[in-house]
């Protein structure tokens, strides 16, 4: 006799994924699109010169990134307790609503405020990707994770483009725009996105693993796991090398214009976009997920040391095809994570992974910006813009270090063996 839920249960998960994915997409974009004007509006909000908006938008980066890195862990044990569905579509109301505070915020308190928010629901993304886990077997969970980075990646790209055109309009009209896109996700959300965790996988909330040492905690639960974590930390602070300091590496190294700056950007994105899309897949099939991941990391270390030497603009466009292998690091690190989660775990697991992108997002700054401000200022025994690339080449070398060491998550039989190896 014919199955006929097979046909409901395919196009359930196709509705879950084309939502996650462009959920994702959607808060890439709406991130991007407040990019270019955000300094303008600290400015003027806060009354103060470009130098003073820097500073005061980097203390709002840090607050961002640390309401992130408490939030993860929470809503992906919510997820966990009362499934996907809910926790996700009341991140995109929060979202919409904090887009609109953010337009039309008046003082710099209200845009502190509005930053944290953004940073608290910003832990969607673990429900996101638990989803992804939810409804994908195993052996695929690398390649879909992948396409959730290509959909962040190119969100991120079309994000500062249309930001920049809207800004023309006034510096608030990004935020509106933002703010209309999240509320619209969230209505797709509510007619398409069905339910991905089964109730019988479903388990009671507990604070005590709702929060990051909790996560931590957690994170000791499964053989590797933990091991796997620190790897992502690693690979994180190495990785943020270029949204936080690109910008002004091109400058420092190639006297580079904002339009060009653009331009690079621009190819940055398509190039992981591409990748992740098409190779990610391919490539853990072929060499399992830890060589996979071994491969992007030496990718990902060679670019970093190019970066730090090379001296002409043409050879920054070359050394971005190392940026495309590099791409196969995240995905393939979700994917090991994963593996070494039971299906009742599986938002509480993607929750320690945000919460280890959030420490790394924490600690980059520190690591990474003042070796660059350093070596770029009058104070410096020579001048040395690839700093910041040199010591996160160095974070590369340690997270590969630590990723080799690793043993295969089939080497223990309380995991489900990996064929792609």
């Amino acid at each position: 006799m014919p199955n006929t839920d097979a046909p409901i249960a395919a196009t359930r998960t196709t509705h879950a994924a084309r939502f996650v994915l462009f959920t994702i997409f959607i808060d890439a974009m709406g991130f991007g699109i407040v990019m270019p004007v955000l300094p303008r509006l600290v400015m003027a909000v806060g009354q103060t010169d470009l130098s003073g908006a820097i500073a005061i938008g980097g203390w709002m980066a840090l607050l961002m990134a640390v309401a992130s890195f408490f939030s993860a862990p929470v809503m992906g044990n919510l997820s966990d307790h009362f499934g996907r569905r809910p926790v996700l579509l009341l991140a995109l109301g929060g979202m919409a609503i904090d887009y609109l505070l953010l337009a039309l915020a008046q003082t710099l308190p209200l845009l502190f405020i509005g930053r944290a928010v953004s940073g608290i629901f910003g832990g969607s993304y673990a429900p996101a990707q638990a989803a992804i886990a939810d409804s994908t077997d195993a052996g695929d969970r690398a390649r879909n994770f992948g396409y959730v980075s290509a959909a962040f990646g190119v969100g991120f790209v079309l994000g500062p483009a249309i930001g920049g055109l809207l800004g023309s309009l006034g510096d608030r009209a990004p935020f509106y725009a933002a703010a209309a896109l999240a509320g619209l996700n969230m209505l797709y959300g509510l007619t398409v996105f069905p339910e991905t965790l089964a109730v019988v996988n479903r388990r009671r909330f507990d604070w005590r693993r709702a929060n990051p040492l909790g996560a931590l905690r957690a994170a000791r639960a499964a053989p590797g796991m933990l091991a796997v974590t620190g790897v992502l930390i690693l690979w994180q602070i190495a990785s943020m090398v270029y949204p936080l300091t690109w910008s002004y590496y091109a400058i420092a190294k190639f006297g580079w214009s904002s339009a060009m700056i653009g331009i690079s950007l621009a190819v940055v994105g398509l190039t992981i976009a591409f990748s992740q899309t098409l190779i990610t897949g391919p490539a853990v099939k072929r060499f399992g997920e830890r060589d996979a991941a071994t491969i992007g990391l030496v990718a990902a270390i060679s670019g970093f040391i190019a970066y730090a030497f090379i001296d002409a603009s043409w050879m920054a466009f070359a050394a971005m095809a190392a940026i495309a292998l590099q791409s196969l690091v995240q995905p393939s690190l979700m994917a090991m994570l994963s593996r070494r989660a039971t299906p009742e775990t599986q938002g509480e697991v993607q929750g320690i992974a945000a919460m280890a992108m959030g420490v790394g997002s924490i600690t980059a700054p520190f690591v990474l910006v003042r070796p660059l401000a350093y070596y770029t200022g009058p104070a410096a025994p020579f001048a040395f813009p690839g700093a910041a690339f040199a010591v996160a080449a160095g974070f590369g070398v340690a997270a590969l270090v630590c990723l080799r060491w690793l043993g295969r998550p089939d080497s223990n039989p309380r995991l489900p063996p990996n064929p792609a190896r």
